[in-house]
């Protein structure tokens, strides 16, 4: 086991990261930019380092800075979290070739699934289900034209290495897919520094399920159920749940099935999340796969009792799996909030600050991932997530009862939140009975009308 390891991150997953440590018996090192120096991370771990000032780009994305930091205080090991670094094959690259493990899979696995059109291709040949679409990059809008007419309209326009819904359009129709596929190519270049796109046929009201994988170098290979991710804006979720109030136990198996099948074509090591479509009809698709931890992995840590971070330290360390898939069984139900330092009232607009009060809800099957405490600082230049409200309960209307009492006793003060918000979301009839889709939530936060039709 790893004698000392650095969290590459901050907030609430670094604090995540260094309890798990902490628990393990190993020595931490916290690293933060100038805007994070009184940050909880930076407090909790044995050793923090300065590496830069608050724009990520010249501090959490600062790769040969954390490496620097990395080898100054000996450590063994490097945890990206999620976000920043996480997902650069580039950085694991860097660890490996300094001797360093990245606590994630190889870099050359990281390359292969985070450009999405080399992802399709892996899993057409392996045989998991795929959404119709180009069979690799398309790069002119002319290509694009071919494409969409040969697999049909409505189509996504997606860029092969974006992620967190950048880079993203859909063209109804031939007469939007220029313009579409060069604002879409436009933004991927702006955030990737790279205009490859592909096309998907567009599936109309899908949910958004994913499902955790967790693979060792010993060859086994096992999932631990799934999360449902529907409810989100503009591609960015909002509220996840386990197991997924539309999925059969036939259908659990099957996609759960593909998931592991996922992960081997991609030759996958530590934790990962294959994330699928799943359509009205009940047909399922392989949409990507994300190669780290996710911020929603509590729902599942409370439903199968699993430490995912322990669980990725020990695999990194060359231990085998502490469980087999026969052993996986999800119990109960779990719900995940985030709470969100913005003002749905003023379009999500984020809101920094310095938290003057707070109280965070407890009681059986409660759990709160957060850095906050009173005098604690919300900078602007990062996301403006401040803590994950997670609960189980025996079913999932007892969980969706004990989150809504959990946001009722939440407070938070000193900045706007959106947990007001998340109170309408969770009372929502159509979240009530377990029929959210994609689209559940429009793009400026609005709901469906009472008795409204969704899915």
């Amino acid at each position: 086991m790893f004698q000392k390891v650095l969290v590459a991150n901050r907030g609430e997953i670094a604090v995540r990261i260094l309890q798990a440590c902490r628990e393990m018996g190993i020595a931490t090192v916290a690293v933060y930019s100038e805007a994070d120096r009184e940050a909880l991370h930076t407090l909790l771990a044995d050793e923090a380092i300065c590496i830069g000032p608050a724009p990520a780009s010249e501090s959490y994305l600062n790769r040969e800075r954390i490496l620097s930091a990395a080898v100054a205080v000996g450590a063994d090991a490097i945890h990206p979290g999620f976000g920043f670094l996480s997902e650069n094959s580039k950085f694991a690259e860097m660890c490996q070739r300094c001797r360093i493990r990245f606590i994630g899979p190889d870099s050359r696995v990281i390359a292969r699934m985070g450009d999405k059109a080399q992802a399709r291709r892996t899993m057409q040949e392996a045989g998991v289900p795929v959404v119709p679409g180009s069979d690799g990059p398309v790069r002119t809008a002319e290509e694009a034209a071919a494409v969409a007419e040969a697999i049909g309209y409505p189509v996504m326009i997606k860029a092969a290495a974006g992620g967190g819904g950048r880079g993203m359009r859909t063209a109804e129709g031939p007469e939007e897919l220029e313009a579409q596929f060069r604002t879409a190519q436009r933004e991927a270049e702006k955030s990737f520094s790279d205009g490859t796109m592909y096309l998907e046929r567009y599936i109309q009201r899908p949910r958004h399920i994913e499902f955790q994988i967790l693979a060792d170098s010993h060859g086994h290979v096992a999932h631990l159920g799934e999360r449902d991710c529907s409810v989100q804006r503009r591609h960015q979720k909002m509220l996840e749940e386990s197991p997924s109030p539309a999925l059969s136990d036939s259908l659990r198996k099957a996609m759960g099935e593909a998931a592991v099948q996922a992960a081997r074509a991609a030759g996958y090591e530590n934790a990962g999340t294959v994330e699928f479509l799943l359509t009205p009809e009940g047909e399922f698709f392989f949409m990507e796969m994300n190669t780290r931890i996710q911020v929603e992995h509590p729902v599942t840590e409370m439903v199968t009792g699993v430490d995912l971070v322990k669980e990725q330290l020990r695999i990194a360390a060359g231990e085998p799996l502490s469980f087999r898939q026969e052993e996986v069984a999800l119990r109960g139900h779990a719900l995940e909030c985030r709470i969100n330092a913005e003002d749905p009232e003023r379009g999500f607009r984020p809101c920094p600050g310095v938290i003057s009060d707070s109280h965070l809800p407890g009681g059986n099957g409660v759990r709160v991932d957060t850095a906050l405490y009173n005098g604690s600082r919300i900078p602007p230049q990062y996301d403006s997530m401040i803590a994950k409200l997670i609960v189980h309960g025996a079913n999932r209307q007892e969980a969706i009862r004990k989150m809504e009492r959990c946001l009722e006793e939440l407070v938070i003060e000193g900045v706007e939140t959106n947990q007001e918000y998340l109170l309408q979301v969770l009372r929502h009839p159509v979240f009530q009975e377990g029929r959210q889709d994609t689209f559940f939530v429009s793009d400026d936060g609005s709901l469906p009308e009472a008795g409204g039709s969704v899915c």
